[in-house]
């Protein structure tokens, strides 16, 4: 039999290194899917999913957690257009992703055929870098090498289209004549830093900088040594965005943790009362939590020139790699020797983690959500991996959970989707299956989409190295963060229509399936509940039926938001007695600790 066009396009995406690709079958990719059963799920493994859009959220947590391209793989129609929001999700944290999805025989294509889409078209924004339709043999070579090229090099997702009936066809190499293309594999990414005058520029303003504060993301996260060698040498303070959470490990006392409507009190007092600041890989959105517009001189680094200077007007914009710039610009930094602005930024960290503590104690009806990640955070296994849902759960693992040196995690960043922790944590179990796994999703989410894929863990599991998976569902029978939103931003009562949903046994479901079940509902049971689930024969859903009326608290009240509360507080908001009460507890925990 000759090598067909599906033959040739596994042999080439295995020379460029991938070696797994995330899933739905359907008779618009079946030409690929036999070519891959013919090339072998030992060098490419196949992982089947439950729904095309968790199999694009778990390319995107693959390349996340591993640096690699991302690889998923749909049906033409609705198997492709399903697969969109999870390829934005990886846009949007810029991870390398490649789509490739089916499409109707060339010869219907413009016909209103069934499940003809145009796919080039739908794609575009998300793919913008590279889409496209393959039409004919010798032209998949160089689409394959462009597409994964381009997609590594720019870190942005690319996708390719495959007509049904081209799958099959006999592939033959591009002839040697006009017109035609002849590529080749391979990419090695460059070193980048940044000319020795604009270090020399940004060391002016850093060594000048009496009171440096330092914001760091997802591009510092291989430069946490550099990053803690320049934050000891200006005695700075240094916030993290979410997707940066595991660039530092939480026990330095000066890291200040998350910034944003998630984040510290201790990081919202580091970035107004800053002179200098020095932001290092993020994209972070909310200027509103940077320093006052001409109150900072600033420096930046990216390797991605489009994110310099645009949440704060920079002085000093350095395109380049984290670890390497920060490299180079250390030796031009010079030793601050006073300690007082380092001194009270630890004093504000050690007093914040006590308030967290104390909130996390406070009694609710019937678990405080915040002591799910409290208790959780002294019991991360050594190397442990998390990942988090949006919505509520987001707050209590942005400002709970405890990073240490080794550790990863990560969550759906620049987009927010809900339904993205399961599959997060199903790509860095397949990635590392050695290492714990833990995902925190709230009730919403996991009725959304993130049960399904419950299914997908017990499909997979027991080729696991280890069985340490643990899915943490708060259940609130709640749309929680939408609900304070409402209270907060609109000044409207809890919407029941819209914000209640369905009580849901997520634990009985586990067991259904042939995975483990946990029901928390006593807080004192929490600590030994995680350690039961973190040490089970078998992935774990820990389901703890928390209070949604505990508040997510931002580390600064504005005028706008009190109004906007007190005028929920004279609305008939169906849980308003709860929420005075823990809202109460919440704020007094901040004044008077230790009381519960």
């Amino acid at each position: 039999m000759s090598q067909t066009v599906g033959d040739f396009f596994w042999e080439r995406l295995h020379a460029w290194g991938v070696r797994r690709v995330f899933g739905y079958p359907g008779d618009g990719i079946n030409g690929l899917l036999g070519a891959l059963n013919r090339f072998g799920t030992d060098k490419i493994a196949f992982v089947q999913v439950r729904h095309e859009e968790m199999a694009a959220f778990m390319a995107s947590a693959h390349a996340k957690f591993t640096g690699e391209l991302g690889v998923c793989l749909a049906t033409s129609g609705p198997g492709a257009s399903h697969l969109v929001t999870g390829l934005y999700d990886a846009r949007l944290d810029h991870q390398p992703v490649l789509a490739i999805v089916g499409q109707q025989a060339r010869a219907a294509v413009g016909g209103h055929y069934q499940q003809e889409l145009d796919l080039p078209a739908m794609l575009k924004d998300v793919a913008g870098a590279f889409v496209q339709q393959a039409m004919t043999p010798p032209q998949v070579r160089h689409l394959i090498d462009r597409a994964v090229r381009i997609a590594t090099a720019e870190r942005r997702v690319t996708a390719l289209v495959f007509p049904n009936d081209l799958q099959d066809e006999p592939y033959e190499a591009p002839p040697r004549k006009h017109g035609t293309v002849h590529s080749g594999i391979g990419y090695a990414a460059p070193k980048v830093v940044p000319y020795e005058a604009d270090l020399h520029r940004a060391a002016e303003a850093l060594n000048a900088g009496k009171r440096v504060a330092m914001l760091v993301g997802a591009g510092a996260l291989q430069a946490s040594d550099e990053v803690i060698a320049v934050a000891d040498r200006l005695q700075a303070g240094v916030a993290k965005a979410l997707l940066g959470k595991a660039a530092l490990p939480d026990d330095l006392p000066w890291v200040t943790g998350s910034i944003g409507l998630l984040g510290t009190k201790p990081s919202w007092d580091l970035m107004n009362g800053c002179d200098t600041l020095l932001m290092v890989g993020s994209g972070f959105p909310y200027s509103e939590f940077l320093p006052k517009e001409g109150q900072a001189r600033g420096v930046q680094i990216d390797i991605d020139p489009g994110m310099l200077s645009l949440r704060y007007p920079m002085e000093v914009n350095l395109v380049g790699d984290s670890a390497e710039t920060l490299r180079a610009l250390l030796p031009l930094l010079e030793q601050k020797q006073d300690r007082s602005w380092r001194k009270r930024i630890e004093k504000e960290v050690r007093d914040w983690w006590g308030v967290l503590e104390d909130r996390a104690m406070q009694s609710a009806k019937p678990v405080n959500p915040q002591r799910v990640t409290w208790e959780l955070s002294p019991r991360l296994p050594e190397r442990a991996i998390v990942t988090s849902d949006s919505g509520s759960c987001a707050n209590w693992y942005a400002r709970d959970v405890k990073m240490r040196r080794g550790m990863m995690a990560s969550l759906s960043g620049g987009l927010a989707s809900m339904g993205a922790a399961v599959p997060y944590a199903i790509a860095a179990k397949l990635a590392h299956p050695d290492r714990p796994v833990v995902a925190l999703v709230g009730d919403g989410a996991m009725q959304m989409n993130n049960m399904a894929e419950l299914i997908t863990v017990a499909k997979y599991w027991k080729d696991w190295a280890s069985p340490c998976w643990v899915c943490c569902v708060f259940n609130n029978q709640d749309l929680n963060q939408v609900t304070w939103e409402q209270r907060v931003q609109e000044g409207d009562p809890k919407f029941e229509a819209t914000q209640s949903i369905p009580d849901v046994p997520y634990h009985r479901f586990a067991e259904l399936i042939g995975l483990r079940g946990i029901l928390v509902e006593d807080p004192e049971r929490l600590g030994p509940a995680w350690e039961e689930a973190l040490a089970a024969d078998r992935p774990v859903v820990l389901e703890v039926r928390t209070d949604p009326n505990v508040p997510p608290l931002p580390p600064h009240i504005t005028l706008a938001q009190m109004k906007a509360f007190t005028s929920t507080l004279l609305s008939p908001d169906p849980e308003e007695g709860s929420v005075i009460v823990n809202t109460a507890k919440q704020v007094l925990s901040s004044v008077l600790p230790g009381k519960k």
